[in-house]
């Protein structure tokens, strides 16, 4: 038989089973004060002996294996009232005996992690995420699925991104199950309005209060839309829902293909400073849209929902993002360009004071995210560096190389439209990275080799040969200083001044002082929390004078002799040059988006 029949014939097949199969979840809540959330999963039509269901043990978009079927009890099937069997073969899969009758799964999920990529329920609202509450069927990935919601009498709204099913009260259709997992749900009492930018109609949910104001909010996020489909030249949704979720104090946001959560001060909007802050977060999670959603690295996507998706190519997605939320925000209007160039100055600063930039290149902190960064411990800083704001910097160097070295004619937007158009419109595939750089050459006619080559190394660029090219310098303004420094960080625990962090290299690292060491008094002067003994003794003492350190470590007393260096903390600033050319002042403007 040729290959392409066979490949008809089973695909004949297989929309012949998916006709005549069914897979529906039902949500309920009935003790939702205690955090959970009851599901139903009903199947029918599937011909085997027995169906093995499984819980993915991550979410697309937060990198970390989080084994969400460790909040899964009482587990049941049943058909037609009787029990049918069932073993659990493996930590997130459940083998049960498959009957001629309809199946009915049922199961409770735990719930009370306050985070966007995990369940959250309560007697107030409940946040529903998709990957952490559904079960699929064990190659049955592609097949289409609908979802009912029995609200708690006192909730009465509905936010997500699915599609609603037609003649039925809260009831939705998913397509495929990567769908379904993309497709978070908030249940409760949130404030809802709706509105349009870039001809698409978008809902906007608040959940949790909040000082804002509807109208600017509206207004200022449509030019957002508005300007990132006009960078990516197109936008590929039939509708949008944002969520946010308003805390006491909280920051943060997880991307999905036609939806994104938030996570926001509810003081936040009041700050003028604040608020910027959280238009760039919005900023950043439409971008993703685009980047990530749809243009992306091989590796994500299909998933593989068991196990980790490894890519060294999160510096492109995170990182360029990263970059371009805040400029997005600077095109809008709602940064001036000082402004613009603190917060990418930043960028900087959170880079250069990690001493693990010199271990850890961007490419590795993508690939090693699944077990570094969202696992931070005491050593992090020492240690490796996040491919947001490392990938952000480079970033900046590629824009920057592009608009100098074709005079302004182009810049990373047209890289970043036609990668969209080859590889998720055209060719509907992932990317390798060479792929991309060979693109974004062709595209530009300029060579980003050295800047493509430095994302998987640990040698740094000088990136003042790109930032003199548009007519600014980045200078650290504590280069000349001789502030000393233990080269420790600290906190306040019962009273007493504990080490939180050892710098790499300092006079700390090297005595051998400890994270978790109290610190008690340094040559004979007892320190006080404020600080204040600690500050005047490294004001008064000379490089590389020896103090002597008591601390207490787990119990016992001891003296450690350190060393005092010059602080190694940098401060980068990004500011106009005072030599730049009245071409390279143009090519500033531009980059800028200054009129």
């Amino acid at each position: 038989m040729y290959p392409i029949l066979a490949l008809a014939l089973l695909f004949t097949a297989k929309i012949k089973q998916m006709s005549k199969s069914n897979i529906h979840f039902t949500l309920s809540f009935a003790e939702p004060h205690a955090h959970y959330v009851d599901v139903q999963m009903e199947i029918h039509g599937f011909d085997s002996d027995y169906i093995e269901v499984k819980m993915p043990v991550w979410t697309p978009g937060s990198y970390l294996i989080r084994e969400y079927s460790r909040h899964v009890e009482s587990f049941q099937a049943v058909s037609e009232n009787r029990s049918i069997a069932w073993q659990k073969t493996a930590k997130n899969t459940w083998r049960v005996a498959n009957s001629s009758s309809p199946l009915q799964i049922n199961y409770r999920i735990y719930g009370f992690e306050a985070s966007v990529r995990t369940n959250f329920i309560d007697s107030d609202h409940a946040f529903i995420s998709p990957a952490a509450t559904f079960l699929y069927i064990d190659g049955h990935l592609n097949h289409p699925t609908t979802l009912s919601v029995k609200l708690p009498e006192q909730w009465s709204r509905i936010s997500t991104g699915l599609d609603k099913v037609e003649d039925k009260e809260n009831c939705f259709y998913a397509p495929d199950f990567d769908i379904l997992f993309d497709s978070p749900l908030e249940l409760g009492n949130q404030d809802i309005w709706s509105f349009d930018a870039a001809g698409i109609p978008h809902e906007f949910a608040m959940v949790g209060g909040g000082k804002y104001d509807k109208h600017k909010l509206t207004s200022d996020i449509q030019k957002i839309v508005e300007e990132e489909t006009r960078i990516w030249g197109e936008n590929p949704n039939k509708r949008y829902v944002f969520v946010t979720h308003n805390y006491q104090s909280a920051f943060g946001g997880l991307e999905h293909l036609n939806s994104t959560i938030l996570a926001s001060s509810r003081n936040a909007y009041s700050n003028e400073n604040t608020y910027k802050n959280y238009l760039s977060l919005v900023a950043h999670e439409y971008f993703h849209l685009w980047n990530v959603k749809r243009l992306r690295p091989k590796a994500l996507g299909p998933f593989d929902y068991e196990q980790e998706n490894y890519t060294t190519g999160l510096w492109i997605m995170e990182g360029f993002t990263s970059y371009y939320d805040n400029l997005i925000i600077r095109r809008c209007g709602f940064f001036s360009p000082k402004e613009y160039l603190n917060v990418l100055s930043n960028d900087f600063n959170l880079v250069y004071n990690r001493p693990g930039y010199k271990l850890q290149s961007a490419a590795l902190s993508s690939f090693d995210t699944w077990i570094k960064h969202y696992r931070p411990d005491e050593n992090s800083a020492n240690t490796g560096i996040s491919y947001y704001n490392k990938g952000a910097i480079l970033t900046v160097a590629l824009d920057i190389k592009i608009i100098a070295e074709t005079a302004g004619q182009y810049c990373l937007d047209y890289v970043l439209r036609a990668a969209y158009e080859l590889f998720y419109k055209q060719e509907n595939r992932g990317f390798e990275e060479d792929e991309f750089q060979t693109l974004a050459e062709r595209v530009t006619g300029v060579d980003l080799s050295e800047i493509f080559t430095a994302a998987h190394s640990t040698k740094e660029l000088d990136y003042n040969t790109y930032f003199h090219a548009v007519g600014h310098e980045l200078i650290d303004l504590n280069e000349d200083s001789q502030e000393l420094s233990l080269g420790i960080k600290t906190g306040v625990q019962d009273g007493k001044i504990i080490i939180k962090q050892i710098e790499r290299g300092s006079g700390a690292w090297d005595a051998g002082l400890q994270v978790n060491d109290e610190l008690i008094g340094i040559n004979g002067i007892r320190l006080d929390i404020a600080g204040k003994e600690l500050d005047n003794i490294l004001t008064h003492a000379e490089v590389d004078e020896v103090v002597d350190v008591l601390v207490s470590r787990d119990g016992l007393l001891r003296t450690i002799h350190s060393p005092l260096r010059r602080s190694a903390k940098q401060q980068w600033c990004i500011r106009e040059r005072s030599e730049a050319t009245d071409h390279e002042i143009t090519l500033g403007k531009i980059w800028l988006s200054i009129e």
